[in-house]
């Protein structure tokens, strides 16, 4: 294991942060880093052609079926199977790329494909559907090829927003049911994106909705009706979820990662840990491990 989890950024070299890579080649030329639990600054959306890995995502492994679509957000720790059999194609891009007006940034934030409230990134197409979305990612590539102009950054963009409209579609049709647009809703979002931004330095429940200008009790309703959770609920899942990450992919001491979270007491942390892990954080490393 290594002090931290790899962490990848876009090419610095590339003007327009967004490409379509095959799979192939991609697990021919970076098989090492491809099969370590490593983290990007960019999101993903593979499309698993005629191919069956498991890909892990954090701590749940995605069985790949042929023609599946995987939709994987900046950030997130994930791995690829050690048999790197994946055929098809990885589509990639950043927030910089995508995000130049607020409703862009809305859009990206809320979309139902990197923000699964019920954490579903991945679902399966027709051949007919499937061969849709390739053809957008062929034309991305032809456009990436054309020479530069006042007109290729929102050329790129345009096609990339179809192809995510597009999957919201497929993905409605196989059934997923979202949250109706409501106050409740908005609110559940914007405290998710805050906690995302402050887990390490914030853990109480009256931090947050004072930061989001509501009470801690409007707070409780809005996440209540759209995850069933409390507040406080939703923020020790970040949390846990951090630490598991840190025990299972890097050789960080407990003390490291409980500082890294925000314990000045390693003792408090591991105390927190057992009571909702039912293992202390070095009994989970070793489970993980072996």
């Amino acid at each position: 294991m290594v002090d931290e989890i790899k962490k990848f950024k876009f090419k610095v070299s590339a003007k327009f942060q967004v490409e379509v890579v095959p799979l192939h080649t991609l697990t021919t030329a970076n098989k090492q880093h491809l099969i370590t639990p490593h983290r990007t600054d960019f999101y993903h959306v593979f499309l698993f052609e005629d191919c069956s890995p498991v890909h892990l995502v954090d701590f749940n492994s995605i069985q790949v079926k042929p023609y599946t679509l995987l939709f994987i957000d900046k950030d997130r720790v994930h791995q690829f199977d050690t048999l790197l059999k994946y055929e098809g194609s990885v589509l990639i891009f950043t927030n910089a790329f995508f995000c130049s007006t607020e409703a862009e940034t809305k859009f990206l934030q809320s979309t139902i494909l990197f923000n699964d409230l019920k954490d579903e990134p991945s679902f399966q197409v027709e051949k007919s559907a499937f061969n849709h979305f390739k053809k957008i990612c062929d034309q991305i590539n032809l456009e990436l090829q054309q020479p530069d102009d006042n007109s290729k950054h929102d050329i790129l963009k345009n096609l990339l927003h179809n192809f995510l409209l597009f999957a919201e579609r497929e993905k409605r049709k196989r059934g997923f049911t979202e949250p109706k647009k409501s106050a409740d809703l908005d609110y559940t979002l914007l405290f998710r994106d805050l906690i995302e931004k402050e887990f390490a330095k914030l853990k109480n429940v009256s931090a947050y909705a004072e930061q989001l200008h509501v009470s801690e009790k409007r707070l409780g309703q809005a996440t209540l009706k759209i995850l069933g959770k409390t507040p406080k609920e939703i923020i020790d899942e970040r949390v846990l979820l951090e630490a598991k990450r840190l025990l299972a992919h890097s050789n960080l001491s407990v003390k490291e990662i409980a500082i890294g979270l925000g314990y000045n007491e390693p003792t408090y942390f591991i105390r927190y840990f057992r009571k909702h892990v039912l293992q202390t954080p070095m009994e989970f490393r070793e489970n993980y491990i072996h």
